[in-house]
This record gives C-alpha cells, sequence and structure tokens, in this order.
C-alpha cells in the first residue's frame, strides 16, 4: 500500500458565489489515523472531502503530501480512494467485476487482479456473493462493496462521506464495527465524513467538528466529549440542555449561576465575571432526578429501554431534558439536580 508520513491542509478555502463554504482550514493528518470531519449539514464538510479528493479546486491555500503539493493534482493523480454515500456501483456487474474494475482500469496482470480482488472480497466478507448484482444485495452488503471497491486499489488515502446514511440502525451499527475492522486491519488512513456524533465518536482518532466552514475544535473523542470548547461543540456533543443564565458568583473554576427557573453550580469554560451573561450546558444523562433540587414540571416521557428519557418545563418555562429510573406522569412535579462538574459554563 501506498503511504506517506503526513498529509498536511494549509488555509484550504473554497468559495461559492462569493460565500465561504469552507474558511482556512489547516489540519495535518498523520499516517494510519482516523480523522473524522463532524457537523451539521451545510457545515463544510463534505467540501472539505471533495477538496482533498481533487473534485473540487481551492479558492487559497494548499494540500501537502509529506513534500510534495498535491492540490495542483487531478483526482486520478492522487492515488486516493473514495466511499460516497450513494454506494455508486455498476448495476450491471457482479459483485467481483464491480470491485475488480479499478485495477482493470489500471491495466494490471490478470493474475494480480484476480488476487486482489479475492483478498477485497474475504476483507468484506462477500466471497459468496461474489456473483451477485448489486440490486439482490441488502444495503449493507452494497456498501461494503463500495468500501472494497476503494480499498482494493491500495490507496494511500481513503475518504468517505457519509457511508452509513443509507442504512437502517441495526445496519448501521454492524457497518461501523466493519469499517473500524477494516482501517485496523490493513492500518488505512481514513478521513470521514458524518453527522453523528456517535459515530465520529465510536470510529475516530481526532474528531474535526465545522460549522459554518470553520473548524470549532480538533480533538480525540474523549477531548470533545468530556471538554467541548464552546456551546456550539457542546451542542453537537450531546449537551442537549443549554440554558440561558446569568453568573451569580465565581470562585476558581466553580461559578454559581441562575436563570431559565433554575439556580445551579458549575465549571467555567473560559474566563467570567459575575454579571455576564452565560449559558450552562448539562448533558440529559447528568441531570439527575430528586434531592434538593429545582422543580419542574414533567411533559413528555419517552421509554428507551434501561431508562426512560423524560422532557420537562422549568417555572420559567425553559424545556430540559433528563434521564429517569422510574416513571413519572405527564403533569408531575419533580425535582432536578446537576454536579458542578458534569455542568459546562460557556460565555454567551
Amino acid at each position: 500500500m501506498t503511504g506517506f508520513d503526513e498529509l498536511r491542509l494549509d488555509g484550504v478555502r473554497r468559495r461559492f458565489g462569493g460565500q465561504d463554504a469552507l474558511a482556512g482550514l489547516s489540519l495535518t493528518i498523520r499516517r494510519g489515523e482516523f480523522i473524522a470531519l463532524l457537523g451539521p449539514s451545510g457545515c463544510g464538510k463534505s467540501t472539505a472531502l471533495n477538496c482533498l479528493a481533487g473534485l473540487l479546486p481551492l479558492s487559497e491555500g494548499s494540500i501537502w503530501q509529506d513534500g510534495a503539493r498535491l492540490d495542483t493534482l487531478p483526482p486520478e493523480k492522487r492515488g486516493f480512494g473514495m466511499v460516497f454515500q450513494s454506494y455508486a456501483l455498476f448495476p450491471h456487474l457482479s459483485v467481483r467485476k464491480n470491485i475488480a474494475f479499478g485495477l482493470q482500469m489500471r491495466r494490471l496482470p490478470r493474475d494480480e487482479v484476480r488476487r486482489r480482488t479475492d483478498q477485497a472480497l474475504s476483507l468484506v466478507r462477500l466471497e459468496e456473493h461474489a456473483k451477485k448484482l448489486p440490486g439482490q444485495l441488502s444495503g449493507g452488503q452494497q456498501q461494503r462493496v463500495a468500501i472494497a471497491r476503494a480499498v482494493v486499489l491500495e490507496p494511500s488515502l481513503v475518504l468517505m462521506d457519509e457511508p452509513l446514511s443509507n442504512l437502517d440502525a441495526k445496519l448501521r451499527l454492524e457497518m461501523r464495527t466493519e469499517i473500524r475492522r477494516l482501517h485496523q486491519t490493513l492500518g488505512l488512513t481514513t478521513v470521514y465524513v458524518t453527522h453523528d456524533q456517535e459515530e465520529a465518536l465510536s470510529l475516530a482518532d481526532r474528531l474535526v467538528v465545522l460549522r459554518d466552514g470553520r473548524v470549532e475544535q480538533i480533538g480525540t473523542p474523549e477531548d470533545l466529549h468530556e471538554r467541548p470548547a464552546n456551546r456550539h461543540v457542546a451542542d453537537f456533543m450531546g449537551y442537549r440542555n443549554l440554558l440561558p443564565m446569568k453568573v451569580k458568583a465565581v470562585h476558581g473554576p466553580v461559578v454559581a449561576v441562575e436563570g431559565s427557573g433554575l439556580t445551579l453550580e458549575g465549571t467555567a469554560v473560559g474566563p467570567l465575571s459575575p454579571g455576564d451573561d452565560v449559558v450552562a450546558g448539562i448533558r440529559p444523562e447528568d441531570l439527575h432526578e430528586g434531592g434538593s433540587g429545582v422543580p419542574v414540571t414533567v411533559e413528555v416521557v419517552e421509554y428507551q429501554g434501561r431508562e426512560l428519557a423524560v422532557e420537562a418545563r422549568t417555572q420559567s418555562g425553559d424545556a430540559v431534558h433528563l434521564r429517569a429510573a422510574t416513571r413519572p406522569a405527564p403533569g408531575d412535579q419533580i425535582t432536578v439536580t446537576a454536579a458542578p462538574a458534569r455542568v459546562l459554563v460557556f460565555p454567551s
């Protein structure tokens, strides 16, 4: 497999009609690393992937593979593999012929094409389906064909654009495991686009969170899950309760805040002073029922297996989301509280 030590994006910018779809992305990808580009629709993640692939020219900046400039090369000269959301399989070709197509286009010897195609079929566990047409396969099997077609070329980098978004929940979980297994088995360097934070956390070595074409935070899954840099990253990483409040007092890293019908203590993210407008971020699983907490009124209860998801409303009318072990009824008044270490307080 053709390799590199590092792939570097320097100030990559892409404009459409005078608007920045991607603004100054700088990122170094190390060999064998799995990078997830994460963010909501329109944040620039697919634009970044297409710039890497060579499908979009850069408006500014450059891309380097070790010491060689890459962004001046056409897509076919970059040696990357790409897996699309739509699979993009040839419907009239068998699974084997779909996988072998790229090798044949490179005019490799017939024995080499057969050997590498057999190896790719084995990697994605589709040997018994080799003679079938794509239309005879499930969605998950078709996606595995698309992945095999990309990795059979032994690319230096694999680019994946929301490859699991067309699959049902069970298949998504299975394919997530397959992608991670393939990454570990082959040591593939991978850039993976998704809007699903759970998918990104489970697959990636590092995450790049984008918003409006700009980088909000780059870090390990643990960094972003436990220490989001700002309220926008927190929102994307599962802090469903983002409540407007005001700083009451500051005691080192611990701040007392009030507002939205709640009085809480939390951990400051950035310098804060009494009177500042802030946003308190709390995950639903960190907002607990009981104790001498704040009264809220239950509105909606959803059964989710081992726990219940509850949406309640504070006395000031703000919605809060929590998890409960026992089922409250809509209209019940309960009290909620959260440990200061689990409440992050961001400048608003």
